[in-house]
């Protein structure tokens, strides 16, 4: 058997998704910028694309931008927005538990002469909103909090961040990375004060190398690419029909099925939870219920390197990903884990497991069942 629980990374693409790939790959190929049929024809999968997008968000079609992804989209989101709004201030504010492609283009800013002021986090992962509201100044430009932690899936009380906001400076600009949470929750920017949302699409079920930025309008952002003007000059450069297409795809399928999606995956990652209980020396770092992300549980156990359990549940057929809290220094990689307050006996052992619509509870009872052979075994020859 072959479990594949490494959907926080990627995922494998719908079939509906796929088909409309291979059309517009094959036969509605144009180049959307083009004149002719085919060029109007490629043009239409895009507004399509944005016109699904938009609605699954309740918000206008000109608000969605179009990116090679997450970390195109928070890139532009941090880097295009401070750049466009100097007489703002210099100082942003964001936690210690981002994702890398939030955590490097603010030390990019920080280059720049922009201060950055990291929030810590509580034993449950989120944000301690008292030390939010202190940190915000009259030169606070932009606040950028993830929806969902990639690492343990905490999921941070946007609403309250926004009031918070809004409330101490209200022209503090408020970006979300929400590559973990499209999908996965009924998102409403303009009912949760959000004026920056960043997705990626190949964590619903998309292709890889796309995604899309919601700039609230009125929001300035500062292009980063120059060229052929492409959507009204924000981002230059020949759109990707297939991609967009297929991110539309996926976006109608998560959301006219969210209810049954959701349902299923939060039962595997109950059931997982429940099951890894049954072994020894182990610590479950994802909660339960509505403050935790319904696809992701994170897991250490005592007495084994993550990397080395990785490999050895590879050899079985079953992908996870490792989360170690060790593999760097800055906030976006071990904050999270040590944030929490996540004993150093099991800082080295964490794995995350991922559940995407293709997942089963056979794949679940067969993961048990080999992390039950294996980890004796590995706990055994376990180094220092």
């Amino acid at each position: 058997m072959e479990a594949y629980f490494d959907n926080s990374a990627s995922t494998r693409v719908l079939d509906g998704v796929r088909d409309i790939v291979v059309k517009t790959m094959t036969e509605d190929y144009g180049n959307a910028a083009a004149k002719h049929r085919k060029g109007v024809e490629a043009e239409r999968y895009i507004r399509e694309a944005r016109a699904v997008i938009a609605d699954t968000l309740k918000v206008q079609e000109k608000e969605i931008l179009f990116t090679s992804g997450g970390s195109e989209s928070n890139n532009m989101a941090l880097i295009g927005t401070a750049l466009a709004n100097p007489r703002l201030g210099k100082h942003i504010i964001s936690t210690a538990i981002e994702h890398p492609s939030v955590y490097n283009p603010l030390a990019y800013l920080e280059s720049l002469g922009y201060e950055i002021t990291f929030l810590q986090v509580d034993e449950n992962g989120h944000i301690r909103l008292e030390e939010l509201q202190a940190a915000i100044r009259p030169d606070t430009v932009l606040v950028s909090v993830m929806y969902v932690n990639n690492e343990i899936g905490a999921v941070e009380p946007i609403e309250e961040i926004s009031r918070i906001v809004r409330e101490a400076n209200p022209k503090t600009i408020f970006h979300v990375d929400a590559i973990q949470a499209y999908g996965k929750f009924r998102i409403r920017p303009k009912k949760q004060g959000i004026d920056l949302l960043s997705v990626s699409g190949h964590k619903i079920h998309a292709p890889k190398g796309v995604g899309f930025l919601y700039i609230r309008d009125g929001v300035k952002v500062k292009p980063l690419f120059y060229g052929g003007g492409q959507q009204d000059g924000m981002r230059s450069g020949t759109e990707n029909v297939p991609g967009t297409a297929g991110l539309g795809v996926a976006a109608r399928e998560m959301y006219e099925h969210f209810d049954e999606h959701v349902r299923r995956i939060t039962e595997l990652k109950d059931y997982m939870t429940d099951r890894l209980g049954e072994l020894t020396d182990v610590k479950i770092n994802s909660k339960k219920g509505a403050e935790s992300a319904p696809q992701i549980v994170s897991v250490s156990f005592g007495g084994v390197r993550s990397e080395v359990l990785l490999h050895a549940l590879e050899d079985k057929g079953i992908y996870v990903s490792s989360g170690s809290a060790c593999s760097s220094h800055h906030p976006g990689v071990s904050g999270s884990l040590k944030g929490i307050g996540l004993p150093p006996k099991y800082l080295d052992g964490t794995i995350r497991i991922s559940f995407g619509v293709f997942n089963t509870k056979e794949e679940v009872d067969y993961c048990i069942d080999t992390l039950k052979e294996l980890l004796p075994v590995l706990r055994r020859y376990k180094r220092g």
